[in-house]
């Protein structure tokens, strides 16, 4: 009797310590362009969380270069089937940069967070601008569009994944708009701080 409660409590304790699993869905900033997988932001997260925290978890690169929202909504159903935990939302940088309708955007966004919350998943975002020159009237709605989504979903955000970075030629491949190993470690550290809290 004895053991069998022994064995009961055990598979009990190991059922609470399974590790989460989180989705990083994004383009070619949460893929690593340019950069080795080891080096890109998803991976620091997951060293940086096993190092820091000692927790196992298990997080699925789901960048794809060039992918915009309608890609993503694709491609979301596929990495559903791994029964994420929680899913970071980084994309429309390239709608934005292609100039594509930003309502087409917005309800691109919205039916990802809808079908992750459907699944039982909690779903972050992570906001994006675009550079000055795609004028006030474009880069001032691009940056609402994510206001808006966090607001009516109720989301835990970041304002910019790329804060601190954009710009700055210390952190970005000579094309000045992807991070190099030193961009996706400052990302790192601003994701983990971000998302440590849903470990």
């Amino acid at each position: 009797m004895k053991k069998n409660i022994f064995f009961l409590l055990l598979l009990l304790f190991s059922f609470g310590l399974k590790a989460k699993t989180f989705l990083f869905l994004g383009d070619s900033l949460t893929e690593g362009y340019g950069v080795s997988k080891e080096d890109a932001y998803p991976s620091l997260v997951e060293k940086m969380i096993k190092e820091k925290l000692k927790k196992e978890v298990k997080i699925i690169n789901g960048g794809v270069s060039g992918s915009t929202t309608s890609d993503g909504l694709a491609r979301l159903n596929w990495y559903l089937k791994r029964k994420p935990n929680v899913f970071l939302l980084a994309l429309g940088a390239n709608d934005g940069l292609r100039g594509l309708k930003l309502e087409q955007t917005k309800k691109n966004l919205q039916a990802m967070i809808t079908k992750a919350k459907k699944n039982g998943i909690k779903v972050l975002l992570a906001g994006m601008l675009m550079p000055p020159n795609y004028g006030t009237e474009y880069t001032k709605k691009f940056e609402n569009m994510y206001k808006d989504l966090k607001r009516k979903n109720n989301l835990k955000s970041m304002s910019f994944l790329l804060e601190g970075i954009a710009g700055k030629k210390e952190f970005n491949q000579r094309d000045g708009i992807h991070p190099n190993e030193k961009g996706h470690q400052v990302i790192a550290k601003k994701v983990f701080a971000f998302i440590k809290g849903e470990i």
